[in-house]
């Protein structure tokens, strides 16, 4: 710190006419009327000490490092001093002039609506680039021309790679909260723009803290800095003493109900809630949202639109508990935040001035409430030291404890349920979210309600009904067809006509390849053809003749059908018509006189001879005839055929039968397949072999 105490003695004099004088407008301090007016129109009037001591060092072009507690208006210390140097816009003009450098998307946005703000009346075109939106609008605004640019190191990286963004008339850089940069490990990217941009320029960094990094960097790259340091003499690293502090040692169990009792507090407004991980957010936000809170999640898993739409419901008042992360202790300006909560111990002293910095800004009063865990207190020891506090030894506090009520102004009987006529708040839902055209997906861990709500009001979706075809049918009305064809044949075949049918009406008449399914169609032949006297008189007492024998042999057209598994059909040998030679009783079966009974839809055709040439049967009184079988009656079961036994040549004779001596512990017998796929992975001689 050496370098920056002994200043040049006209600097020096600079810095106490500063202090000494009375100033009460930013024309004093050598701004244009036109960035005067501009901040006059937005009741901006009476600049801070920051800006009283850093304004004239910055107008005047030299290099400059300023460092002030959060909420004191650095933003402006540097956007004045940038946009007065660069001018009004021109047309021939559209390479960027300044160039500000911030860490996180939400500062970006931050610092663009204060630089558009100074910029009222000039007309500069500022654009912001970050991660998280559409290159496309990005590129559209790049080629019209810009003035200003806002942007994170990454997304300003990606554009110079791509070719769209030229950094060779950059004038002016601003690395704005230049420590979190740091923090979050983009220094390689920040020295990547200091030698993209040209080295005649103005360099000014910004912070709330100045860490040893810092004072590394700008010895590095920049040209005899000057310090600017608005802060107490107590030191670096004071918090804002506009803001009421307490500390309390909880159980992590307990902090929940803690917080919802808390949030009910008398004349409480915007509260932010700084959690320590993005998992620890998504779940305060959704036990605060089951509670009645009109709560939204801030974190780096979310994306960019989300990010945005949670800050504008919060600024707009739509919902007043915003919990977030880290990501957004640096830099948001948001009026009437009363309360600031510390969910989880800060990491450090740093991180504890930044969070409670978000209340108690520009001259308001805040109330912060940190609680630490029995295993965050060594860790409460040290911030505590760091920063001259008094709270060595939180005290002990439960959701029941009296000091919780008496000290935030809580009314007695408060539960950790909002009541419902509390809850005025319009809600998350109530804020459109826009369309970034991100470039990445949505990453929540949590889902809000309203997400839960609207996939549950979701109509089902009706099932997949598959219908199976044929020929470009319908199964159930093919098969229909083919049933009602089969049943009207066989009633046309029942009716009242000569007994023998000629085969040539027969073929006419019966389909030649028809597939049918064993059911109702083959019950209703059946029926048909046992009620009709004609055919039981010629099945039970017609007898063969030659003339028959020789029709018999001829091969019979025969129908195919489609036969079911559950219902397997085997042929029976049928007794053969006895003949005048033979009895019934001795005739033998032959293969031409087998019948497959048993399947309706594939039986043989046979024509018969005319009756008039049929002989009178012979038959035999001692001897009776066999009863025929019916044409479609089922067939007899199949006798059943008993194994041989085998009989051992001695009744004395033991027969021995070798035990397995196996055991499940053997081992398996490898194959030789696999004794030479072992061989060959095992290496081959060792030494250098001579090829």
């Amino acid at each position: 710190m050496g370098l920056f105490t002994a200043r040049r003695s006209r600097q020096a004099r600079l810095h106490l006419r500063l202090r000494q004088a009375t100033l009460t407008t930013f024309r004093d301090l050598g701004v244009t009327p036109e960035i005067a007016d501009a901040l006059e129109t937005e009741g901006i009037v009476t600049p801070f000490p920051i800006q009283e001591m850093a304004l004239p060092l910055a107008l005047s072009g030299q290099d400059l490092i300023g460092q002030a507690r959060t909420g004191t208006g650095k933003t402006y210390a540097f956007g004045i001093a940038m946009l007065q140097g660069i001018g009004k816009p021109r047309k021939n003009r559209k390479k960027p002039r300044g160039l500000v450098v911030v860490p996180t998307r939400e500062l970006a946005v931050q610092v663009s609506e204060d630089l558009v703000t100074a910029a009222g009346k000039l007309g500069s075109r500022v654009l912001t680039v970050y991660g998280g939106r559409a290159y496309e609008p990005q590129v559209e605004a790049l080629k019209a021309g810009v003035d200003v640019i806002v942007g994170t190191p990454g997304r300003l990286l990606d554009l110079v790679k791509q070719k769209h963004l030229d950094l060779s008339q950059v004038t002016t850089l601003v690395l704005d909260e230049a420590d979190r940069m740091l923090d979050l490990g983009f220094l390689p990217d920040i020295e990547r723009i200091f030698k993209l941009i040209p080295a005649e320029r103005q360099t000014m960094l910004f912070s709330a803290t100045m860490p040893g990094e810092i004072v590394g960097l700008s010895r590095k790259y920049l040209n005899r800095p000057t310090h600017v340091r608005a802060e107490h003499d107590s030191g670096e690293g004071e918090a804002t003493p506009q803001v009421r502090q307490i500390v309390w040692r909880t159980h992590r169990m307990d902090k929940i109900e803690i917080l919802a009792r808390l949030l009910q507090a008398d004349g409480r407004g915007l509260t932010m809630v700084f959690c320590e991980t993005k998992r620890a957010c998504d779940m305060v936000s959704e036990q605060l949202d089951t509670r009645g809170f009109a709560v939204a999640a801030v974190h780096g898993d979310l994306g960019q639109g989300q990010r945005e739409q949670a800050l504008r419901a919060f600024r707009n008042g739509k919902i007043d508990v915003l919990v977030a992360t880290d990501v957004a202790a640096r830099g948001i300006d948001i009026d009437d935040v009363t309360h600031v909560v510390n969910y989880d111990c800060p990491t450090d002293d740093k991180t504890y001035v930044h969070r409670i910095g978000r209340t108690g800004r520009a001259g308001r009063t805040g109330t912060s409430v940190t609680f630490v865990e029995w295993e965050e207190l060594t860790r409460w020891k040290m911030i505590n030291q760091m920063l001259g506090l008094d709270f060595v030894e939180p005290e002990e506090t439960y959701s029941t404890s009296p000091h919780v009520y008496s000290e935030l102004g809580i009314p007695e009987g408060t539960k950790g349920v909002l009541p419902h006529a509390n809850r005025s708040r319009a809600g998350l839902s109530a804020e459109r979210i826009e369309d970034l055209g991100e470039t990445g997906r949505t990453r929540s861990r949590g889902r809000r309600r309203d997400e839960r709500e609207e996939r549950e009001e979701r109509p089902a979706r009706t099932p997949r009904q598959r219908r199976r075809t044929r020929g470009g049918r319908l199964m159930d009305e093919a098969a229909a067809s083919v049933e009602t064809q089969e049943v009207e044949l066989v009633k046309s075949e029942t009716e009242k006509t000569p007994a023998l049918v000629p085969q040539d009406e027969i073929e006419a008449a019966a389909p030649k390849r028809t597939r049918t399914r064993r059911g109702a169609a083959s019950k209703a032949i059946e029926e048909a053809l046992a009620g009709t006297p004609e055919q039981q008189e010629q099945q039970d007492g017609r007898q063969a003749d030659p003339a028959d024998a020789q029709e018999e042999a001829a091969p019979a057209r025969r129908t195919r059908s489609r036969r079911t598994a559950a219902q397997p059909v085997a042929a029976q040998p049928v007794a053969a018509q006895p003949t005048e030679a033979q009895p019934a009783a001795a005739q033998p079966a032959t293969a031409e006189t087998r019948v497959a009974a048993a399947q309706p839809a594939a039986t043989e055709t046979r024509v018969a001879a005319p009756a008039a040439q049929a002989p009178a049967p012979v038959v035999e009184p001692a001897v009776e005839a066999a009863p025929q079988p019916s044409f479609l009656s089922t067939p007899p079961p199949p006798a059943r055929r008993e194994p041989e036994r085998i009989v051992p040549p001695s009744p004395f004779a033991v027969i021995f039968q070798s035990p397995d001596l196996a055991s499940d512990d053997d081992d398996i017998a490898p194959s030789a397949a696999s004794e030479r796929k072992q061989q060959r992975r095992q290496p081959r001689g060792g030494g250098n072999r001579r090829r």
